[in-house]
């Protein structure tokens, strides 16, 4: 039977094929260190906990709840982007609650993208980021960039050939997966790129408190009138370690915002009323929470860069995000990403997500998350530097078993 249309445009799932061999290995009893998924392994705070489990006594939060977020949850966003980039937010009209950042980008696809509208997007990137609008009808072109100053041009170079014009631009800084970071005078350059070009911007901020060194990645809205032409997405789950609470927003520009809540409205009646009080009582805290998540990432990227290149594979300090990008070692860079995958899954007992799962272009790199606590970062150093060591002295022998199956 044909596949739905929609389905047809989407490709395998990249991941699924590492999930699927990570679980047969653990089936099998290999106690395998899942560095793959981006997912927290640290516990929610206490205090949210705790506010969670008192609002959820009162049987009124029990009813259906606000599809663009309970009041004082939107203004708590907004009061704290007050606080952390200076930016003032009418949380009436600019600010509307999600589930989830992911969710928040594909609604936002649905309500701005006609058949055909070519949107630019950053390859390598987080899948969602392009196939929520492929999802759409929209048309994805792929920019192979950075946030330097080969960025305007190649975005000029895709206003050039793409017709019709492209109707938006995606940035994400600290970008997921390749954990590089825009300055604000980047984002500068954007904006009045965008303005002149006529073109939306849509901003994923998903990583902002995720930081190290001292310096604190911006927010595009910081740059004077960004908001005319911009929407950014924030998530809680890295922030505050919410992963499953999916709690999200979109901020900025209140046509986009209205449209992004006007089509939320048909699908959704918003998170569990008691899970936004206590996103809004982590938003209103003192920031304590949101330092002790990054010391402890800080802490595991230091172990991991240290580790990795003492068992032989070089890791490139991420200045920010839970993740390394790390380049495949030369001698499997021909094999690909996935198949590189495979072989830490099948020989060092480490999983990692393969970088073509992120873009084409992504395929000379695995991403590597942070999400084991030192401990276990170390022993995957271990179980690597074995697996190096042995494919060095028998060649023939790093190719998946996979392959002869």
């Amino acid at each position: 039977m044909e596949e739905f249309h929609k389905v047809r445009r989407l490709p395998p799932y990249v991941f699924e094929q590492v999930n699927r061999l990570k679980a047969s290995a653990r089936s099998r009893g290999a106690d395998i260190i899942d560095l793959g998924m981006g997912n927290p392994d640290l516990p929610t705070p206490k205090a949210i906990v705790d506010k969670l489990c008192e609002v959820v006594r009162d049987p009124r939060t029990h009813r259906y709840s606000s599809s663009r977020g309970i009041p004082g949850l939107r203004r708590a966003q907004a009061a704290y982007y007050q606080r952390r980039f200076g930016v003032k937010l009418n949380p009436d009209t600019q600010v509307v609650a999600t589930l989830g950042s992911k969710e928040g980008f594909a609604n936002m696809a649905q309500a701005i993208t006609a058949p055909g509208d070519v949107i630019l997007c950053p390859n390598p990137t987080y899948p969602i980021h392009a196939f929520g609008f492929i999802m759409s009808g929209g048309v994805i072109r792929s920019l192979q960039v950075e946030p330097d100053d080969g960025f305007i041009p190649a975005v000029e170079r895709g206003i050039r050939h793409s017709i019709p014009k492209p109707l938006a631009l995606i940035l994400n800084y600290p970008s997921n997966p390749t954990a590089l970071v825009a300055s604000l005078d980047f984002y500068k350059d954007v904006v009045a790129f965008a303005k002149k070009n006529d073109i939306i911007i849509l901003s994923d901020l998903a990583y902002s408190e995720i930081y190290f060194d001292g310096n604190p990645p911006p927010s595009v809205l910081e740059v004077p009138g960004a908001i005319d032409v911009c929407v950014e997405f924030t998530s809680m789950s890295k922030t505050f370690s919410m992963p499953g609470w999916r709690m999200g927003f979109a901020v900025g520009n209140e046509r986009l915002i209205s449209a992004l809540t006007r089509v939320k409205s048909y699908l959704d009646y918003g998170a569990f009323t008691p899970i936004q009080v206590a996103a809004a009582h982590a938003l209103n805290g003192d920031g304590a929470d949101i330092a002790e998540v990054r010391d402890i990432y800080h802490k595991r990227r230091d172990v991991m860069v240290d580790a990795f290149g003492r068992a032989g594979w070089t890791i490139p300090a991420p200045a920010a995000s839970m993740f390394a990008w790390a380049p495949i070692p030369e001698p499997f860079r021909h094999l690909g990403s996935l198949e590189f995958s495979k072989l830490l899954i099948e020989h060092a007992d480490v999983a990692v997500a393969p970088g073509v799962g992120f873009g084409e272009h992504g395929d000379d790199f695995v991403r590597v998350a942070l999400v084991e606590n030192e401990h276990r970062i170390r022993q995957a150093a271990r179980n690597i530097k074995r697996f190096l060591a042995t494919s060095a002295k028998q060649p023939n022998n790093v190719v998946p078993l996979s392959a002869h199956r």
